[in-house]
């Protein structure tokens, strides 16, 4: 858990949820590791579990990395710990009260599984999942290849457009041709797709520095704040620099809307959990689509993930003929087990698009991302989904974690 990315708060607490549902079972061992250091120099502790109680993962970062400043701390802390050791030496055995940091080829003789809980870059994108396969641990998820493809939204919406799949249009931003005349540079993005437009990373989770764009202003004002510009004055382009790093470039791509005022049209969000067959086949459970309300037009990080923030409706409210609610969310079911198929999605994911039903109550899918490792806090919809197939949390994060090894032992015999 933890990392660098802006879904790194985010990542903290899915990593938090699933260790306690996992410790709560009473048939795990469970440690919580913490991604540190930087992207260039990955530092892994194993945390003691006051660290884990952190809502704010760069408190964490700053308790591993700069020790020196919590010796008051400590030394209160040493104290409570003398107190209580009549207790824990029987209810918290094996209990760490400093930060141990451990490195890959430690964890091999450490662990029999690695769940990677971080969402983003190095943990996503099949970074880590490559280091694990190195040393022969399984975890869950996708493979390499498929995570490495579902990081980069435009590598997977022509991926997808390919194959026949909706999709917005989209073009790459790229700072080289900001720096050399950004109104020109404006010019070429307008003479392609017309406002509005939306705006984003091309390679972080989801939903970090995701924005609406309307006017030319605007766009500049965004560019200046993700490209390191001096624009800091403007109020969008702080909001933007404050929410994710500078970079050389990220993704325009048309606004998908309801052009068609007759028709139902919503933004829904789904997740997936992967079984191994008879013939050893992966099957897709698509579990019940959600419908997903954002306060201002686009959703946020804490609209997803965090309690009392965002609003889902599952299942998905689509006609008030219950059987043909049912027709409609199947058709969407089963467009979005295709995508899953296409992109060799494995273990569990999310799948966020829009969704169109027309007067003959005929359903479009516009694919608009796919989380590989989707976030697993308490507020997550895929819980919510997960129970109406009858998984409990801990039966849905068993099924995960069956799904790894098994996927695992089955890549080693074939």
């Amino acid at each position: 858990m933890g990392g660098f990315t802006p879904e790194r708060h985010v990542s903290l607490e899915s990593g938090r949820n699933v260790y306690s549902k996992l410790t709560a079972a009473g048939v795990y061992e469970v440690l919580p590791l913490f991604l540190s250091g930087c992207i260039e120099q990955q530092r892994i502790f194993h945390i003691p579990i006051a660290l884990l109680l952190k809502d704010n993962a760069d408190d964490v970062h700053d308790f591993l990395l700069h020790p020196e400043k919590n010796y008051a701390s400590k030394a209160l802390l040493a104290s409570i710990r003398s107190e209580a050791f009549a207790l824990t030496k029987t209810y918290a055995q094996g209990s760490i009260f400093e930060p141990e940091e451990l490195t890959y080829a430690a964890l091999k003789d450490r662990v029999d599984f690695v769940f990677i809980a971080l969402h983003g870059r190095p943990g996503e994108d099949g970074t880590i999942q490559s280091i694990l396969e190195q040393y022969d641990i399984p975890y869950n998820g996708s493979g390499i290849a498929a995570a490495a493809l579902t990081i980069d939204k435009y590598a997977t919406n022509r991926c997808l457009a390919e194959k026949g799949f909706h999709v917005a249009d989209q073009m790459i931003a790229t700072k080289e041709a900001w720096i050399q005349d950004p109104q020109a540079w404006a010019q070429t993005i307008e003479n392609r797709l017309s406002y509005p437009l939306i705006v984003k990373p091309i390679d972080d989770g989801c939903s970090a520095g995701v924005e609406k764009i309307t006017h030319s202003a605007q766009l500049l004002a965004y560019a200046s704040a993700v490209f390191g510009g001096q624009q800091k004055n403007d109020l969008h382009a702080k909001n933007i620099a404050n929410t994710w790093q500078t970079r050389a470039k990220f993704l325009v791509e048309a606004f998908i809307g309801n052009a068609n005022k007759t028709s139902h049209f919503f933004e829904t969000t789904t997740g997936l959990l992967t079984h191994v067959g008879p013939a050893n086949e992966t099957i897709y459970e698509i579990f019940e689509p959600s419908e997903v309300l954002a306060a201002a037009g686009i959703l946020s990080l804490e609209e997803k993930f965090l309690a009392g923030e965002g609003h889902n409706i599952t299942p998905v409210r689509l006609h008030a003929d219950p059987l043909a609610s049912e027709t409609m969310r199947k058709q969407v079911r089963n467009e979005l087990e295709r995508v899953a198929k296409a992109l060799n999605i494995q273990g569990y994911a999310r799948i966020d698009a829009f969704v169109q039903v027309d007067a003959q109550q005929h359903t479009t899918v516009w694919i608009i991302e796919i989380n590989a490792l989707p976030a697993l806090t308490p507020a997550t919809c895929i819980f919510h989904q997960s129970a109406l197939n009858g998984y409990t949390p801990l039966a849905f994060l068993e099924a995960i974690i069956s799904y790894g090894c098994t996927k695992k032992n089955f890549s080693h015999r074939h």
